[in-house]
């Protein structure tokens, strides 16, 4: 039987998800591949969900009216400027499907996040990557020259993953000055509650300002809901209009829906623990780079690796210390932080990495 396909897709890269570790004797195995919050969500959350479990029978309200008020009110914006999807990168996806037609450019940073390419290749658009400026942060001067009429929307990942590095808001605004208004550009910002960066770029500051800009959250990450899919955009309300059109039907989960408004409720809670994770990553950070490793600063949730050639060894001995991580390969290594004790056993690994793989670029 000759099944239809689409042209192409036979080369077309699927995700890849981040692994799970393999058990080893002796030792508790920790995933820190995928950039997961390790803790379990808030009890309100828990109990959120609980109670909505029972009517999981209905559809759930595709407008999320309860939802988009909470975050219009979190964010001070009008309802008309907010949509919803399962988890960021559906929204980011609704904005390519939304603002491209087959052929027109999608730009992003390399490397960043790998949907981005995946993304723009499903819409039909061309994925326009630009290399990353040697600190391993956005060459903005670069991606503002390689603006061609072709180019429809712009990704900047900030922080960038899997860097972890920032983008100033002086040289975001610059940036934003030198693109057409016509093109969308996107402040992805899915790990913006563990950035601490004094001068970093405010994704809601820089919508106030300028029209063509779209800012990327998600629930996956600080909230701890990656299960559940939730993230939403804000931006200008036509583009947000057809955001809605081009969405999946009922993407949103209605346990997702109430996950999220518990979540919005109890964000005072919440900063504990991204407080935690903060200092975990900063203790991480100060331990690797004292152990000779080539670990970049970073405002993330987790720390790059810029191990180059010596990437797969390095990966080799994490996984044979029962840790998963996100090795690219000749590139580096992303390290989600994890737990204290997880975190722990990094560090045992970083120690004998330095004497294994000596010496790192």
């Amino acid at each position: 039987m000759n099944i239809p396909q689409r042209a192409g897709l036979a080369n077309f890269p699927p995700y890849r998800q981040g692994k799970a570790p393999k058990g080893i004797d002796g030792l508790q195995a920790f995933k820190l591949s995928a950039n997961e919050n390790p803790y379990p969500p808030l009890p309100a959350v828990l109990a959120a969900v609980t109670a909505a479990v029972s009517s999981i029978n209905f559809y759930p309200e595709m407008a999320a009216e309860d939802l988009t008020l909470a975050v219009a009110g979190r964010w001070g914006v009008s309802p008309d400027n907010v949509a919803f999807g399962a988890g960021s990168v559906e929204v980011a996806a609704q904005i390519i499907h939304a603002v491209t037609n087959p052929g027109d450019c999608v730009m992003f940073a390399w490397r960043s996040f790998e949907a981005y390419p995946l993304l723009a290749t499903a819409a039909g658009a061309t994925p326009q990557p630009i290399p990353l400026a040697a600190d391993g942060g956005h060459d903005l001067a670069a991606m503002a020259a390689a603006v061609t009429p072709r180019t429809r929307a712009i990704f900047i990942c900030n922080p960038n993953n899997p860097t972890g590095t920032v983008v100033g808001a002086a040289e975001v605004e610059t940036f934003l000055r030198a693109v057409p208004t016509d093109v969308v550009v996107v402040l992805d910002e899915a790990y913006v509650h563990f950035n601490r960066d004094p001068g970093t770029a405010v994704g809601i500051e820089m919508f106030r300002k300028y029209p063509n800009v779209v800012v990327l959250h998600t629930f996956s990450k600080a909230y701890g809901l990656a299960g559940l899919r939730l993230g939403y955009a804000i931006g200008a309300p036509g583009l947000v209009t057809n955001l809605r059109k081009v969405a999946v039907p009922f993407g949103v989960t209605a346990l997702a829906q109430q996950a999220g408004l518990a979540s919005l409720e109890a964000e005072d809670e919440l900063q504990a623990r991204i407080d935690l994770l903060v200092a975990e990553r900063r203790r991480l950070y100060a331990a690797l780079l004292a152990a000779g490793l080539p670990v970049l600063p970073s405002e993330a949730n987790f720390l790059w690796l810029n191990t180059g050639e010596h990437t797969a060894a390095l990966a080799a001995l994490f996984e044979e210390n029962a840790l998963s991580v996100r090795a690219f390969a000749d590139e580096g290594i992303r390290i989600t932080v994890g737990t204290p004790e997880a975190n722990n056993r990094v560090l045992d690994v970083a120690r004998q990495a330095a004497g294994l793989l000596a010496p790192l670029p």
